[in-house]
């Protein structure tokens, strides 16, 4: 039915989780994590006390073993669980069910576990941790990796449905929802995997342009310099080529940068381009000039 991945990552100290499973939604309650306290996977048939108790018991103190344990005696199924938690020091504790269906498994060890049920091959959550071990780059792209690394044993005996990536800092927060760092969800696909990914690089990308359109090259009473015009523009159109066509924000925000640094003809011809697959962008456009126009003349943001 699912199999998943719950990691801390040993130099930033964030903590993640990633899954896949045909069943509608499994982000929805399979996953359970808290900045600065732990990461939890609930699976097989869930019970959600493991995730809403287990994160208190982490938040409190305990480790991810002690934690489990009062879990298992409050649930009066323990045998149909399967589930796997992490604390913010890289302590994991992991347990499968008896009562769980086919190549019902887990591997764990500091820092990662790996946990899969109703599966094609039993050395799928292995797999999925030495994938994770051993792939280079962010994070994220190495939870990714340890997912596609179980689809090539077979993965889900049924197929494939939904996914979910979920990413919060090793540090603690005030708020118990503060610190996500990424929290994407495919609900509903024939190709969850794939959309994930894809999902994620359109999550890194806009990591990059939020502070370009919050900035000077895009908005404020000044005009920008023509270094930030020049580096906005760099980064627009790098996230352009990662948008892909059917999503034209960057360029949008690119043709609002022009227009403010005076290339109005470049900006127009930019604009023209873009409202030609869907006219709302040119809307958009004069109201945010309109608006930055009125906030140079009164000194405003």
């Amino acid at each position: 039915m699912t199999y998943s991945i719950i990691a801390r990552d040993e130099v930033a100290g964030h903590l993640g989780m990633a899954v896949q499973s045909h069943f509608l939604a499994v982000g929805h309650k399979a996953i359970w994590g808290r900045a600065g306290v732990g990461m939890i996977a609930s699976q097989a048939n869930v019970s959600l006390d493991y995730g809403l108790t287990g994160l208190e018991l982490l938040d409190s103190g305990e480790t991810p073993a002690t934690a489990l344990r009062k879990c298992q005696v409050r649930d009066t199924s323990p045998d149909v669980r399967q589930v796997a938690m992490l604390d913010a020091g890289g302590r994991v504790a992991a347990f499968t069910g008896e009562g769980c269906w086919d190549n019902a498994s887990h591997h764990s060890q500091p820092n990662v576990s790996a946990q899969a049920n109703m599966v094609a091959h039993s050395e799928i959550p292995h797999v999925m941790v030495e994938t994770f071990l051993s792939t280079d780059g962010s994070f994220e792209h190495k939870l990714l990796a340890a997912l596609d690394s179980a689809e090539m044993l077979g993965g889900d005996l049924r197929g494939r449905q939904s996914s979910a990536l979920f990413v919060v800092n090793g540090e603690r927060k005030t708020a118990p929802n503060d610190g996500v760092i990424v929290d994407l969800r495919i609900d509903n696909s024939p190709e969850p995997l794939r959309e994930l990914r894809l999902a994620s690089e359109l999550n890194s990308a806009l990591q990059l342009v939020w502070p370009v359109i919050r900035g000077a090259a895009c908005r404020g009473p000044v005009a920008p310099t023509p270094d930030e015009t020049e580096s906005a523009i760099e980064v627009l159109s790098a996230a352009q080529v990662v948008y892909g066509r059917g999503n034209l924000e960057p360029s949008f925000w690119k043709a609002i940068a022009l227009e403010r640094a005076g290339r109005k003809s470049e900006s127009d011809q930019l604009i023209s381009t873009i409202s030609q697959n869907h006219a709302g962008w040119y809307e958009l456009y004069t109201s945010i000039l309109r608006r930055g126009s009125a906030a140079e003349k009164s000194g405003t943001k």
